[in-house]
């Protein structure tokens, strides 16, 4: 076994039986393996004790897990605690498992010297022999992992205005056949036989984009598309395929919204299957698509849309509409591995809300709050759900809860000061391993949470605030006690001195206090105003999104082989910095 990997205080049975749910942390202290049963949590293994873990992911089998911690990428085998194979690739960035554990990829950003080709950046390794089967070029990020079919008995990747297919399972081999789609900028394979090929391709000089479906292994002449559907206002797509295979749902959408409604851009839904329907699916509600998801049984699914509020509508495979589950402040969709439960929340920078709901009586089971997270995952067992507060999107206030579908608090564990947790997943388990969860089954209790007045609810804090002085704007304990007139004139003394800059603080702390002040109020006021702050946030919000699609072009034209001046290369550097004032605006927007 690899130093790395530590032994905790738990013994290899716990991690042997697979009737158990198991979570992995990863975090600043490196990677743990905690065992819950019943909600109940159990031992905890050590995986590794590197503090530059920064990417796992589990084979869909739950047989293996992978990560980089810096010096090399670690296979593990679960069940035995051994390391299956060690791969040196320090810059690993991504990884991705073949469905079978067969192969497991990995992606690094390419980087090429000057007047000299880059060296392979996507590899493709059997994580039996240890044994490399592949090593292509792959520049761009998305879209950078092989796709296989459930049985992997097809692979396949994109080249430029082709789809490569290989029958031996790997991207190494020789290459068995190939769909050409001139102007492709995308495509998917479905997961299950017969295997299809869903492919997008952009418009231009005015002709509209299109998607179509193909039937491996006719992909040319006439009749090999079986499904095809033209739109206008598309800059990309985001495919999504039942899991029989027989229909995808794609979501268009658009840098920018040209009405001015929206700074997520235009967004549209299709639907395509295999019997050659090709439909618009019809949203009542004009808005962002957050979520699309399919229900395991492959013959409905949820989409989530609309300006906040958000809408939820369960539909038929059809596309028509067979449920409404009313408006509410919403953008994530999921069914329980089993199906027989729907979960509706809103996170990030929402309130946290879950709506638990029974999918056969279409009645609502719980609503509890997991307020400031950052991530949500079903277990494997159906009935228990985890949340999350992850950096590097919130740096504070880190930890993961395990609740109960009937909404009762099971755990609760807060990562130690100086310390940060990155990512919480559980370990896949057939859902064949569990019992339908019975919906009529009372609450488990909840566990005792600590609260300083459990009889007032305290004022919304962004977390971004949350352990500063208050601004001068909201009203103090002794301001409380004034009269009214007393209050007003107080305020206003306050509005007419000079505004001090808090020492410390960065600009964009200093805007965050500027609109925490504005949302909050002063004393007496019952809401916020219209207009505004909320304006001034979204335009903001805009401009920085605009500076990321001009990143976006500036690194595509890098990856292409372009030259860049040195101004444009720094412009790039400052992509993580961007990105983390718009999670700031948009939380502290709320």
């Amino acid at each position: 076994m690899s130093e790395s990997l530590g032994t905790g205080s738990s013994s290899a049975e716990d991690v042997r039986r697979p009737l158990v749910p198991q979570l992995a942390v990863r975090g600043s202290h490196g990677i743990s393996l905690v065992s819950f049963e019943g909600g109940v949590k159990g031992e905890l293994r050590e995986l590794s004790t590197s503090q530059s873990c920064r990417v796992l992911v589990f084979s869909p089998t739950g047989s293996l897990v992978a990560w980089c911690d810096g010096s090399s990428v670690q296979v593990l085998d679960v069940a035995s605690g051994t390391v299956r194979c060690s791969i040196p690739r320090p810059k690993t960035r991504c990884l991705q498992f073949s469905p079978l554990a067969t192969y497991i990829a990995l992606w690094e950003p390419y980087t090429a010297q000057k007047d000299q080709a880059g060296r392979p950046n996507l590899e493709v390794w059997d994580t039996a022999s240890g044994q490399k089967t592949a090593e292509l070029i792959q520049k761009r990020q998305k879209g950078w992992c092989p796709q296989w079919s459930e049985d992997e008995a097809l692979c396949t990747r994109s080249v430029t205005n082709e789809v490569h297919c290989f029958e031996a399972g790997t991207p190494g081999a020789a290459l068995s056949n190939k769909l050409v789609v001139e102007g492709l900028a995308s495509y998917s394979l479905s997961p299950s036989s017969p295997y299809k090929i869903a492919v997008y391709v952009p418009g231009s000089k005015g002709a509209p984009s299109f998607v179509r479906m193909y039937q491996y292994p006719r992909l040319e002449g006439a009749g090999s598309v079986i499904a095809s559907r033209s739109f206008y206002r598309a800059d990309d797509v985001k495919f999504s395929w039942n899991k029989k295979g027989s229909a995808v749902l794609v979501v268009t959408s658009t840098d920018v919204d040209k009405t001015g409604s929206s700074y997520y851009g235009e967004q549209g839904l299709l639907y395509l299957s295999a019997r050659g329907d090709g439909n618009l699916v019809i949203l009542d509600k004009k808005g962002p698509i957050y979520d699309v998801q399919w229900h395991p049984n492959s013959e409905e699914f949820c989409v989530l849309y609309g300006f906040m509020p958000s809408k939820a509508t369960l539909f038929n495979n059809n596309s028509d509409p067979i449920h409404d589950f009313g408006t509410a402040h919403r953008n994530l969709a999921q069914f329980n591995p089993h199906g027989n439960i729907l979960c509706l929340a809103g996170f990030g920078n929402l309130r946290g809300n879950m709506e638990f709901w029974d999918r056969k009586t279409l009645k609502l089971l719980s609503k509890p709050q997991a307020s400031d997270s950052t991530h949500f995952q079903w277990c494997p067992d159906g009935v228990h759900v985890v949340t999350a507060t992850t950096a590097p999107r919130l740096r504070e206030g880190n930890g993961f809860k395990l609740w109960h579908f009937r909404g009762s608090l099971l755990f609760h564990e807060d990562t130690p000061p100086k310390q940060e947790l990155l990512e919480v997943s559980w370990r896949p388990i057939p859902v064949s391993s569990f019992p339908v969860p019975d919906v009529t089954l009372p609450p488990p209790p909840s566990i005792q949470t600590a609260s300083a007045n459990p009889g007032q609810k305290a004022a919304y804090v962004p977390p971004a605030l949350r352990g500063r002085p208050k601004p001068s704007g909201t009203p103090t304990g002794d301001e409380t006690n004034l009269t009214k007139s007393a209050q007003k004139n107080r305020r206003k003394k306050q509005q007419q001195q000079p505004q001090q800059v808090v020492s410390g603080q960065s600009q964009e702390q200093r805007d965050a206090v500027s609109m925490a002040t504005h949302l909050m109020g002063g004393a007496g006021s019952e809401g916020v105003s219209g207009g505004g702050g909320g304006d001034i946030a979204e335009k903001k919000i805009r401009n920085l999104k605009k500076k990321l699609r001009q990143i976006e072009q500036l690194k595509q034209q890098q990856a292409d082989g372009g030259t860049l001046e040195l101004n444009q290369l720094e412009k790039i550097k400052t992509e993580d910095s961007i990105l983390a004032e718009i999670e700031k605006l948009e939380l502290d927007s709320k």
